[in-house]
């Protein structure tokens, strides 16, 4: 039992970003006030299954992401024009990144159209950006069609599937509160970096078999569901603080660390201690 609670709790207690990825395209938006990188996760898309869109907001003059951008996302089929996802809901992202998962069932020409409304908290005149996209064709013609964008830096982030197949969606609050403790805190220092940069490597060595497990069994991924529950209040707790040093990022990883070490022994050693009372009496 303590193994498995390990599993789940070790890999979401820093939460890896989605898996490392160069952008296809980067193009500015039609009024050039952000570039838009785009990444599609697999690199070659075919039609039957989920492709994701990974969308970063960029600042032109940091060329860093820029952070708190309300954004739309749309997928069309080209020849049709008819929508095949969205367009969702005006959404904010803290991190200045999304990544948004699509069911894709016929092959063809897709366009996403990608349409953004503040920034910083600030509205502005909407901006769009589109682009291209050939799903159930050859790599070298599937990937977005970029008009006059360059290459963009990999990046450095993960996916958490265990945590998206209990919650089902990567855009559900809780998966975005981890996806903002990892890049708004944990990211931010170099031991919180690198500890990413391994730590991935183990992760996904065994997240994608419990990913599925939780697909296939309704009564397993309720059971997580609970499971993730202390743990996700208990990172709430870097939401609320300052961490300007390298110590202070040890100090409170290390006390989080500890705070649900104590609560995923303590309810089971509770449990096995009532039960074994009921049992003597």
């Amino acid at each position: 039992m303590k193994s498995i609670l390990i599993l789940f709790f070790l890999p979401l207690l820093l939460y890896p970003a989605f898996a490392q990825s160069e952008y296809y395209i980067v193009e500015p938006s039609d009024k050039k006030t952000l570039n838009v990188g785009i990444t599609t996760i697999p690199e070659d898309p075919t039609p039957g299954g989920i492709v994701k869109f990974k969308i970063d907001f960029i600042n032109p003059k940091t060329d860093r992401i820029q952070e708190h951008i309300d954004y739309k996302f749309t997928l069309q089929r080209g020849e049709s024009q008819t929508n095949v996802f969205g367009p969702i809901p005006l959404t904010h992202t803290s991190t200045g990144s999304v990544t948004i998962p699509v069911e894709i069932i016929e092959p063809g020409t897709y366009l996403g159209i990608i349409q953004f409304e503040g920034i910083l908290f600030q509205p502005i005149p909407e901006e769009i950006m589109s682009f291209t996209i050939l799903i159930g064709q050859s790599q070298e013609n599937g990937t977005p069609q970029p008009s006059n964008g360059n290459q963009a830096p990999p990046d450095n982030g993960g996916g958490c599937l265990i945590a998206t197949a209990t919650f089902d969606s990567e855009l559900s609050p809780q998966v975005q509160q981890l996806r903002e403790v990892r890049d708004n805190v944990v990211m931010k220092t170099k031991s919180g970096a690198a500890f990413m940069t391994a730590f991935n490597q183990f992760y996904y060595s065994f997240s994608p078999a419990i990913a599925d497990l939780e697909r296939e069994n309704s009564v397993f991924k309720e059971t997580t569901k609970i499971v993730l529950t202390p743990l996700l209040t208990s990172l709430s707790i870097l939401n609320h603080v300052e961490i300007d040093s390298e110590e202070e990022m040890l100090g409170y990883g290390i006390g989080i660390i500890l705070l649900n070490i104590g609560m995923y022994s303590a309810i089971p050693a509770v449990a096995v201690l009532k039960w074994y009372n009921l049992r003597i009496k």
